[in-house]
């Protein structure tokens, strides 16, 4: 528990700097912007929500570190140790020596800076009851898609828990995983041998390292009472290699099926953008397409020869990660007659409306199955339910939020209001909203179901408590009732109008990101058709995160999107007014482009 106190305390070291910033920013005007009320009641609401935010995770360390850290498997993913000498095996394929993670977007956070791998990844000598019974396997956590950051004016960087990491890239990861392994097995031909060839340079990559630094895998890490030290270190290379080829070839096996699933999901739904595909998106992901496509893959390499029309995806799905707090505002109930979920739903479309189910189904994006540890989805429910939206860290001219307030509540609030259920379209592109067909529903429900029905039990550290996450929800069982594990896709044919809790860090906008700030899913007439996503810069008068392409790019960040080179990234929708119960409302302020200013100004207090 010490260790998780102290986190708890770096959290609110690391805001209280950040709210230092804030007013160190303003100069030299800060004793000019000091004698303006406006100024002054911002800055006080900024330390009020920060001070509740700070508040609220010092009361959930444990949930919080194991949505951030805590990887998703229990057994499985890439042997930590093998995970840790990437870039020692082929160096041209990772990025820096204080973060080899960094080229596919994962960061080390500076208020842990002793963990000893970037955020996002976790290793099972976390979770387990006995940490140093087993080897060591590494999985991505929820962290590593939902931490994100924005860069304050002074240079520092203030940390978004349940954002969006707008650079993470799965896909990158997974290929460059594949090119490390080719490059070590050059030259091998049947699984054995290139079993054989792996461990050999892995394990003169890992005696290597280890008699030049001890401490090489895991930093001497200190977490709640466990000590990942030398001689944990020693024991979990002596475990490696009692098994290291057969530990190697589970890894070469799992590494090359998740490669060929991404070529099977390009193969059917990307023709003519494979390339761009095969590159990867920061920020991005076909989720439903990634989760079904391993179990493709799978059923290929068992030759039980899967129909590629009803095993993937009918249309192409790749979105935007999620920001994921304040998911109580979302949250579904039952009808009067109890046998419908209604007003809520999660994400995009809705179509996974109980919540752990929904941190399930995230899990499974990773192909993880029977493997996927429950506990982290039932840890990130409790969590994520009344995590605060983060506080725009920038000024804000109140006078003039006051006027697009009061435009918010006659065009926006109908829709944007907690608890809305209503899927709508608008004019986007509908295949996340199709992604899931009536085949593919099925078989998540038997997945969700077999993973956790409702006798499942589970002990949730560090008290024991013993709980079934998916027994209840609402106050009713879900004994029998697994066709409330996801919806019936034909009911959720459009998206979701979510609360605006947070909205300035959620850029870009629509499902598919491809409006860069909110200026400009307002006015559409000047949308963009190509930006700069995945940038930390932050443009503060039309916000959403610098977007503009620069003829030099002063920072190497970023990657250029093209809302043109292919139909699941069109920047339409959302442009067009529409009637809602007999009411106009405002969408496009493309000839009111003040009242579109105002709406901006005051959505940053959102």
């Amino acid at each position: 528990m010490a260790m998780v106190n102290r986190f708890a305390r770096a959290l609110r070291r690391a805001s209280l700097v950040s709210c230092l910033a804030l007013v160190a920013h303003a100069n030299p005007l800060l004793a000019a912007e000091e004698a303006q009320p406006s100024a002054l009641a911002w800055r006080a609401e900024q330390a009020k929500r920060n001070a509740a935010l700070d508040a609220y995770i010092s009361r959930k360390p444990i949930a919080y570190r194991w949505f951030a850290d805590f990887p998703f498997g229990l057994s499985s993913g890439a042997p930590y140790i093998v995970l840790k000498l990437l870039p020692k095996l082929a160096p041209e394929e990772w990025g820096s020596e204080k973060n080899f993670l960094d080229v596919a977007g994962l960061f080390i956070d500076e208020r842990d800076p002793t963990y000893p791998i970037a955020r996002g990844f976790g290793f099972t000598g976390l979770a387990r009851n006995d940490p140093a019974g087993a080897v060591d396997y590494a999985a991505l956590s929820c962290g590593s898609c939902h931490i994100g950051r924005v860069r304050l004016d002074d240079g520092s960087l203030h940390y978004l828990d349940g954002g969006v990491n707008a650079q993470f890239n799965l896909v990158q990861y997974r290929v460059r995983v594949v090119n490390t392994i080719n490059k070590i097995t050059a030259g091998a031909t049947t699984p054995q041998e290139k079993a054989e060839r792996a461990t050999e340079a892995i394990l003169a990559a890992l005696d290597k390292v280890h008699a030049e630094n001890k401490n090489y895998f895991y930093n001497n890490y200190l977490f709640a009472g466990r000590r990942f030290d030398a001689a944990y270190e020693e024991r979990q290379i002596e475990l490696f290699k009692q098994d290291a080829t057969a530990i190697v070839g589970k890894f070469l096996a799992r590494a090359g099926l998740e490669f060929t699933s991404l070529l099977d999901l390009i193969d059917k739904n990307y023709k003519g953008f494979e390339a761009e595909m095969k590159r990867g998106f920061g920020g991005m992901a076909d989720a439903t397409g990634v989760s079904t496509s391993m179990a493709y893959a799978a059923a290929e390499a068992r030759g039980e020869n899967p129909d590629p029309k009803t095993s993937l995806p009918p249309t192409p799905g790749i979105t935007d990660f999620m920001a994921v707090w304040e998911q109580g505002k979302r949250l579904v109930h039952w009808s009067k007659d109890h046998k419908e979920l209604i007003d809520g739903g999660g994400q995009w479309n809705g179509n996974i409306p109980i919540p752990i189910f929904r941190n399930l189904a995230a899990e499974l994006t990773l192909g993880l199955g029977p493997d996927t540890d429950i506990r982290i989805a039932a840890f990130a429910e409790d969590l994520l339910r009344d995590l605060p939206a983060p506080v725009y860290p920038f000024p804000v001219d109140l006078a003039l939020a006051k006027k697009g307030e009061a435009l918010f509540e006659e065009n926006c609030a109908v829709c944007h209001r907690p608890h809305n259920g209503k899927v709508y379209d608008l004019g986007t592109d509908l295949g996340r909203a199709r992604v899931v067909s009536e085949a593919i529903a099925k078989g998540a429900r038997e997945s969700f179901i077999a993973i956790c029905p409702a006798t499942k039990v589970v002990e949730m550290p560090p008290t024991g408590e013993r709980i079934a996450p998916c027994a209840r929800f609402d106050g009713l069982s879900l004994a029998n009732r697994s066709d409330f594990a996801m919806a019936d896709p034909k009911t959720h044919d459009g998206y979701n109008a979510l609360p605006l809790g947070g909205v300035w860090a959620q850029a870009p906008y629509l499902h598919n990101g491809a409006v860069p700030t909110l200026y400009h899913l307002l006015v559409p007439r000047e949308r963009p058709a190509a930006f700069m996503r995945g940038r930390l810069d932050y443009d503060k008068k039309f916000v959403g995160f610098s977007w503009e392409v620069p003829r030099i790019l002063m920072r190497d960040e970023g990657y250029r999107f093209d809302t043109q080179a292919f139909g699941a990234l069109s920047n339409k929708g959302h442009d067009k007014d529409v009637v809602e119960d007999g009411k106009t409302l405002k969408l496009d302020w493309s000839d009111d482009v003040a009242g579109a200013m105002a709406l901006v100004e005051y959505l940053k207090t959102k």
